[in-house]
């Protein structure tokens, strides 16, 4: 009889615990679960447009560089490297320049990004294409180009950050017009930019 007893006590408890077990997993009042936490939005594009400005070492007799317009393209793979498409036009002189020279630029190349500070990021990148300089006598006026960059972003929001950066820009123009692209001279330029930077 002691047996029996036991054992229905047993068999018992948890016949009554099993109530309280499912009422905790029990959807609440509505008959809708809570949404699992959703992850911070990841944008894949970037794309941006702003102040430039190059020296102008290609053009003999240069006493100052130029400012312009660049814009850049740029498709992220994973949290810490992409690819871009650079390019940048510069016609505005800050000083006296032989001629009326204007240069153009187009790159693409790798750029490898992270997180420095809270809202603050930082960025290298490798760049390869072509310098276009006009407005002045060099002949061939257009010349291999590459060159290599740092810089800094700060988001504002999600979709808008603030971009400063500068590269340094390698290029080979020839030392004047007689000798037809068979005496050239490697030149250095410093490129600046600050930029508004749109995320998609």
């Amino acid at each position: 009889m002691k047996r029996k007893l036991t054992q229905s006590i047993r068999a018992a408890v948890p016949a009554l615990l099993f109530p309280l077990v499912a009422a905790g997993q029990a959807a609440p009042a509505g008959g809708t679960t809570p949404p699992p936490d959703q992850a911070e939005h990841v944008y894949k594009y970037e794309a941006s447009v702003g102040l430039g400005y190059t020296s102008l070492n290609q053009v003999n007799q240069s006493r100052g560089g130029l400012e312009g317009v660049e814009i850049y393209v740029a498709r992220d793979w994973g949290r810490f490297f992409g690819v871009l498409l650079d390019g940048g036009y510069y016609n505005h002189s800050f000083q006296t320049n032989p001629g009326s020279p204007v240069v153009d630029m187009a790159f693409a190349g790798p750029e490898i990004h992270a997180n420095l500070y809270g809202p603050l990021s930082g960025y290298a990148r490798g760049l390869l294409g072509g310098e276009h300089t006009g407005g002045e006598s060099a002949y061939p006026n257009v010349s291999f180009a590459g060159g290599a960059g740092i810089g800094l972003q700060y988001t504002l929001r999600p979709r808008l950050l603030l971009r400063a950066g500068g590269d340094d820009i390698y290029s080979s123009f020839v030392l004047d017009p007689q000798h037809l692209g068979y005496s050239p001279h490697k030149r250095a330029n410093a490129r600046a930019e600050f930029a508004v930077v749109f995320r998609f």
